[in-house]
Parts: C-alpha cells; sequence; structure tokens
C-alpha cells in the first residue's frame, strides 16, 4: 500500500511541476470590486489548491474534535448504564431474599399437602373409626 501512496504522490508532484512549467502566462483575478491580482495561472493553481487543502484539514480536525466529544458523552451514558444496572441487580437480589424469606414463612404449602394426605385416607376408607 506505501507503495501505491509514494506512486500517487509523485505523479501528482510531477504533474504539478510540468503543469507549472507550462502555465507561466500571468492572470488576473479579481477578489472584490476594485482588488485584483495578477498572478501566474500555475501560482494561482497551487494557491487555490493549497487553501483547498488546508480547508479540507480545518474540516477533518473539526469533524474529529465532534466525534471525540460523542465518544466522551457516550462513555458518560455507558457508566450511568452500567450504575443503574447494578443498582437494579441488588434491587433484585434483594427482592428476592425477600420473597423467598416471605415464602417459607407461609404455611400454606404444609397446610395443603397434610390436608390432601388427610383427604386421600379419607377416601381409601382407612379411617381409624
Amino acid at each position: 500500500m506505501r507503495q501505491i501512496n509514494f506512486g500517487l504522490i509523485f505523479s501528482f508532484g510531477l504533474i504539478t511541476v510540468f503543469f507549472t512549467l507550462e502555465n507561466t502566462s500571468p492572470t488576473t483575478v479579481h477578489v472584490l470590486p476594485g482588488i485584483e491580482y495578477t498572478l501566474p495561472l500555475a501560482g494561482l493553481l497551487l494557491l487555490a489548491s493549497g487553501l483547498g487543502a488546508v480547508s479540507a484539514w480545518f474540516f477533518a480536525a473539526w469533524t474529529g474534535m465532534l466525534n471525540n466529544v460523542e465518544q466522551f458523552s457516550k462513555a458518560n451514558e455507558y457508566e450511568a448504564q452500567q450504575v443503574r444496572i447494578q443498582e437494579l441487580e441488588t434491587d433484585l437480589s434483594r427482592y428476592r431474599s425477600t420473597v423467598e424469606t416471605q415464602l417459607g414463612l407461609l404455611p400454606a404449602t404444609t397446610v395443603t399437602s397434610r390436608s390432601t394426605e388427610s383427604d386421600s385416607d379419607e377416601a381409601d376408607g382407612s379411617s381409624a373409626e
């Protein structure tokens, strides 16, 4: 990949040099009414491409900064969600232990099984009369 990048940069530089050598005729640029500059066409091209490159660099830096801010806020949200999940897990375990304790205190499960046994004994006719 480095060879391809080097080849592209080298060929772009070579093309720029040939363009500069061939286009030395002066060109007038009107910036604002009453303000005009006369420069060689190649110089104007290099100036315009330089301004474009600097603008692209500023845009990339600005976009990178915005992405970092967004990732930072997402990291804070993630930490807050993890804390909330931990709180909910603690609450759930506390509620489970409370329910298990309450179920252990209920006599309904033992009474139901005893009444079922005595009902089946009476149905068999093996009651002690």
